[in-house]
């Protein structure tokens, strides 16, 4: 099992430098579809049934979602440590 999630997260960061030609609704779809893939895949490691795999999908969708569209903004969040935060340009 350890050896088919290593599998999983290597052949995502080799996917990770292939968005760089991609228009952003292309980015969206990438960004959920890799979210979705992330939660399920993690919902799957941790043993969940299957209601926590579709909630952990859902929320994995809309992160890498939000994450796809502030990639293609290029502007990051950072917390300011009170539960709010703040947008800025990226390092």
């Amino acid at each position: 099992m350890k050896n088919w999630i290593t599998a999983i997260a290597c052949t995502a960061m080799l996917g990770l430098g292939a968005c760089d030609n991609m228009t952003s609704q292309q980015r969206t779809v990438a960004g959920a579809t890799g979210g979705a893939a992330a939660g399920l895949v993690t919902a799957e490691a941790l043993g969940m049934n299957s209601n926590w795999r579709l909630i952990s999908a859902l929320g994995g969708a809309a992160a890498g979602t939000m994450v796809a569209q502030n990639t293609n903004r290029t502007v990051c969040a950072y917390a300011r440590g009170d539960g709010t935060y703040y947008e800025a340009p990226c390092p």
